[in-house]
């Protein structure tokens, strides 16, 4: 089976580190979706501005020269229980696909406008399908060990800034609120670095309060400062 590229993501998110864990859990995180080459084509996105919701299918691209695990140590579990890799959404596959539903905001064109994508910008897009409510909604299914073990938000302490809009900050808010360093570091002294859009957000944790130190130019690029 061959698999075609027909879209690219675009995004604030350049770097892997911050970007959310799933789809929807920074709402406000606007991204496009730009159709390429042959695909781009108005005719082939008639109808879907009828649908609040879509479905990407999408590649790894930044880690899909790793290769595949039988089992992961998912981040809900604390990055120290492992479960079988088909029982995650982890990136180290045997075919590495992800999959993510997003709300649709408008199209201009060959360009969706989407809000709350779990992709860094440059992200190969394979596929695009709307989201049925009657078919691919199930409130009432169970959620396996992400129904027992609850995933407890950062409270994020962002100091008054005349660099990003209400929209980005809000955004910025949302994705720190998820905690992106890595389950096992918990230093307080410790200083990380995320890349967004054209700035590099500094912060700390220390317990549950994410604080954000400085928001700079991009130059001043680096993921973590000790």
């Amino acid at each position: 089976m061959n698999i075609n590229q027909i879209a690219i993501f675009h995004g604030p998110l350049r770097e892997k580190f911050g970007i959310p864990r799933q789809s929807g859990l920074a709402g406000s995180l606007e991204g496009s979706v730009e159709l390429c080459g042959e695909y781009a084509r108005e005719e082939a996105l008639r109808g879907l501005e009828g649908f609040d919701r879509i479905w990407l299918i999408w590649g790894f691209s930044a880690n899909s020269h790793v290769g595949w695990s039988p089992t992961v140590r998912p981040p809900r579990l604390g990055g120290n229980k492992t479960v079988g890799v088909f029982a995650s959404r982890s990136p180290f596959r045997p075919n590495p696909l992800g999959l993510s539903c997003v709300r649709l905001e408008r199209i201009e064109g060959t360009r969706l406008i989407v809000r709350g994508a779990d992709l860094m910008d440059g992200t190969p897009i394979y596929d695009i399908k709307p989201y049925v409510p009657y078919a691919d909604a199930f409130p009432e299914a169970a959620g396996g060990f992400t129904d027992s073990v609850g995933w407890e938000t950062l409270e994020v302490v962002l100091p008054e800034n005349d660099v990003l809009s209400e929209d980005d900050a809000q955004a910025l808010r949302q994705i720190l609120a998820q905690d992106p360093r890595p389950q096992y570091q918990d230093d307080p002294k410790r200083e990380y670095g995320m890349a967004y859009g054209r700035f590099n957000v500094r912060f700390r944790v220390e317990g549950n309060i994410l604080t954000v130190t400085e928001i700079l130019p991009e130059q001043h690029s680096g993921k973590v400062a000790d």
